[in-house]
């Protein structure tokens, strides 16, 4: 549905602004849930993430911080095999670019943790839907030894999947905050 086109000296109503704030209201990003991250715990649960309203998200993991320099991990699900994966990262003190893949594995590489930061923003796709979820991620470790990473994979199977957990596999998170945004359907 196209936004109405007013003309010069046309009088506006309430009604016809309404039809193109609700236009506008429907597109775009919509925040679903916002989960916040314990004290010096391992991992993060987020239930009720997903659901046939969207087909694919945007999860965003901001503020907080790690008892040491780790990498962040996801499943979805109690799901914990069939996690394929490939991406790279940039150590800024060295300038070193290196990669990094796995093959049906336990979990997916997602984001980074330091003493100053957690970060990732992962673009999930079709998680609820019976078919292969894909993601894609990115990430930066706030220290002047840190890296950034970009990741991306798919999970071997078809579940239709509600929830995921975002895990520190070295160490623990404290604080911060998991967002979850799902992206309008066409209409």
């Amino acid at each position: 549905m196209p936004l109405t086109t007013y003309t010069a000296g046309q009088v506006l109503t309430a009604a016809s602004l309404n039809a193109n704030l609700s236009f506008a209201a429907t597109n775009g990003l919509t925040l679903i849930k916002a989960q916040t991250i314990g004290t010096t715990v391992g991992s993060v649960t987020v239930s009720d993430a997903f659901s046939s309203t969207y087909d694919d998200y945007q999860i965003v993991v901001s503020g907080g911080v790690a008892s040491t320099d780790n990498v962040l991990a996801m499943t979805l699900g109690a799901t914990a095999t069939g996690y394929y994966y490939g991406g790279s990262y940039n150590s800024y003190a060295t300038n070193t670019f290196s990669g990094d893949n796995a093959q049906n594995t336990t979990n997916w590489t997602v984001g980074v943790g330091s003493a100053n930061n957690l970060d990732t923003v992962i673009q999930l796709k079709l998680p609820f839907v019976a078919k292969n979820t894909l993601y894609n991620s990115a990430g930066a470790r706030s220290a002047t030894s840190g890296i950034s990473i970009r990741y991306g994979g798919y999970l071997a199977n078809t579940t239709s999947y509600t929830a995921f957990t975002i895990t520190a596999l070295t160490g623990t998170m404290t604080g911060g905050t998991v967002y979850v945004y799902g992206y309008q359907k066409a209409l």
